[in-house]
Formats: structure tokens, sequence, C-alpha cells
């Protein structure tokens, strides 16, 4: 139900391509914006808020109201709210939805709003851009890291590669790969892309799944699950945060939740795989919705939102496209509980050589189709040759 809700919101965005904007309301007199996020973290909120009460006070007509969605289910619940003609004025938008949004014309195309556009990064950028318009802000691109609790691993082994890695975590209370809880497939990416894995072709036409590289990397995590117990099985939840766990892959934004850590901690680059070193980027962008109802001014609040001074702001949770601020000087600033050398091993490194986690066109229907052909790998008797060619069976009609 969910993907045919998502589907169907997914069309009534291609259809807004062909009726160009102006679809809000006139934008006198007291208005409030609503941008929906996936965050209901408190600091993040307050952060946010801070901004919209700065705005306001030169823009003293302007309330902003941030609704914050449950992740699980982000994407499906804003297409569900545009299709029902509820839609926000603006939206954060995941990196695997990101080409629907760009190429629906959902969007109000986002050139002189900017402030500085040139200064943004290409690599940052491509996702966001149709014939070289920036279509949505990329928020944040973060690459993402290891996150260690040094109480339960007292050294970080080197050569610091996945055999290691998952060795250290077997040995102690595990490695969880943060949001992927057996459903969120993507985020194996921090892991499959050191075999050269992907999950489909460049150009989008071909299925990945049973490709050598791709069985491997998927016969590596099924052993580290059911055989060296180096991962919390289906079914099983430990919060690295909470000290359940020994290690976490994550994004740098979740450092907020060890301000009051009772472990000592560090953060590392994903580990080597069989094609050596890497990094993995998660994305978000921040588009203005055509059928909002104050377009103009959504426009308006998100070029303040993403200036100069307010990116070096948010930086201590998102990581910015913008060259000038991808520093240790200026993230360190931003982000206290990280060392200089950890910002420039995980997030500048990681930034300049990246690759962005899967997305396509289509995506929920994709998307869903890859988790369900999925879900008999997560048995211990798995035949994972075999279930990943059933993967490409299901998927390849859809690219």
């Amino acid at each position: 139900m969910k993907v045919r809700a998502t589907l169907a919101a997914l069309t009534l965005l291609a259809g807004l391509a062909a009726c160009g904007g102006g679809g809000g309301e006139a934008d006198d007199g007291p208005i409030t914006l609503r941008m929906t996020t996936w965050s209901n973290n408190e600091a993040h909120v307050k952060l946010f808020n801070e901004i919209a009460a700065a705005y306001q006070q030169t823009h003293p007509d302007v309330t902003v109201r941030f609704d914050a969605l449950p992740f699980d289910n982000y994407t499906t619940t804003v297409t569900t709210q545009i299709a029902g003609g509820n839609p926000p004025d603006l939206a954060w938008i995941l990196e695997n939805s990101a080409p629907d949004f760009v190429s629906s014309g959902a969007l109000e195309p986002l050139d002189g709003t900017i402030e500085n556009e040139p200064e943004l990064t290409e690599a940052a950028t491509t996702l966001w851009r149709q014939d070289g318009k920036l279509i949505a802000y990329p928020f944040s691109t973060s690459p993402f890291g290891v996150f260690v609790n040094i109480d339960l691993v007292k050294t970080i082994p080197q050569p610091w590669t996945w055999e290691n890695a998952m060795a250290a975590a077997a040995a102690s209370k595990g490695l969880v790969i943060r949001d992927f809880d057996y459903k969120s497939w993507d985020n194996l990416a921090t892991v499959f892309q050191g075999w050269g894995a992907e999950a489909w072709s460049a150009d989008g036409k071909t299925c990945g799944f049973n490709q050598p590289a791709m069985v491997d990397a998927m016969t590596f995590i099924h052993k580290s699950i059911f055989t060296d117990k180096a991962m919390p099985g289906p079914g099983t939840s430990a919060d690295f945060f909470a000290g359940e766990a020994a290690m976490t892959v994550t994004q740098i934004s979740r450092a907020s939740l060890l301000k009051d850590a009772t472990f000592k901690w560090t953060l590392v680059p994903l580990p080597a795989g069989p094609k050596g070193e890497y990094s993995v980027i998660g994305q978000g962008g921040v588009g203005v919705l055509k059928k909002g109802k104050h377009a103009d001014a959504a426009k308006d609040f998100l070029a303040f939102f993403t200036n100069t001074a307010n990116s070096a702001k948010l930086a201590q949770f998102f990581p910015p496209p913008r060259k000038s601020q991808l520093t240790t000087d200026t993230l360190a600033k931003a982000n206290p509980l990280l060392k200089p050398e950890q910002l420039r091993d995980v997030v500048i490194n990681g930034i300049e050589t990246g690759v962005v986690k899967p997305s396509h066109t289509r995506n929920a229907e994709i998307s869903q189709t890859v988790r369900s052909a999925l879900d008999p790998l997560w048995k211990p008797d798995a035949d994972v040759p075999a279930v990943l060619n059933q993967v490409c069976t299901a998927v390849q009609p859809l690219l």
C-alpha cells in the first residue's frame, strides 16, 4: 500500500511539469511556511528554529514551521501530502528519491536564489541539477564513517579493513549499520562499495546484484551476521549510542548523540575493502514545491536558510556543499565533539572521493522490489548467489 501511494503521488509530480509554477497563494499578509524534515533530533530542531527566528526579525509576517516526519516512510508521506493537495512549502528530499523530484517538474528552479551558487562543489550538486539548473539545494553532503566505542574495542585494528573490523566487532558487542534494520538495503552500500559493487550500472539500466563483486560483498555480510555474529541478526536491535554495540556505521550528524556519552569513543573512515579505500556519501536536498501555498516566500527563506553564515552553523550536523567551508577550521568550530583529523579523514576526504548511495527514478517501486527480493537472504541457510539472481530477475524490468 505504501508503494502504491508513493507511485500515485510521483505520477502527480510528473504531471506538474506541464502545469508550471504559480500554484500557490499570494504572499501578502502574515503567512506560515511549512518545511518537512526527517529529523526530530532536539539539537537539529533547536538550530532550525533559531535560524527561522532570525529570519522573522526581518520578515515579521513570516512564520516557519518545521514538520518532522518519520524517516521510514518520509518520502511516502510527503508525496501523499502532495497527491492529497496539501503539499509543504519546502521539503527535505532524500538522495534516493532525488531523481524523481528533480525530473518531475514539481520543484521551483533555484536559479539566482542561492547565495554565491558558484561556490557549491560540483560533486555535491550533481544529483540536484537538471539541464544545468539547480532544482534543489544539496543541504547535506555527509560521508559515512564508523563510530567506535574504545572502551569495548581497545585498539582500532590495523590495517583498517572490513575483515579486521568485523573480527573486532565479533569479539565485542558487534557492529551496527545504522538505519539498515533489514529494510533500508541502500545503507549496505557503505559496505558493498568496498568490493566495487553497484546496485545497477552507471546509466541505471542494468542490475548489478548478480555480478561477482556484489555476490562477494553480500556473502561477506551474510557470514558476518549468521556465522561470525559480528552484526545483530534480523529482529535484534543494538544502539551504539546507548553503549549496546561496539561500532556503528553512520554519519557525523549522529555525533550530537554522544554529547553525554558515558564511554570513550572515536570516529574513523569506512574500512578498506578488497578494492581499497573508498567513501560513501548520503545526501539530502531542500526543494521548494511549486504547488506549495507560498512558493516565492519559500524560495526567499531557503536563500536565507542556506546562506554562507547559516551554512556554517548547520555544518555541525550537515556537511556543507560550500568549498570555503570544507576546511578543518570551519568544520571544527561547528563540530566541537570531533577532532580536526577526524573531520579531515572522514568528512573532507570523504566528500572529495565519495560516491552517493544508490538512487534511481521510480525509486519507491524499485527500492521496495529490491527489499522484497532480498528478504530470503536474511536467513542462516540462504543461497546468496541464487537470492541475488532473483533480485535481478525482479528488478531488471523496472530499470
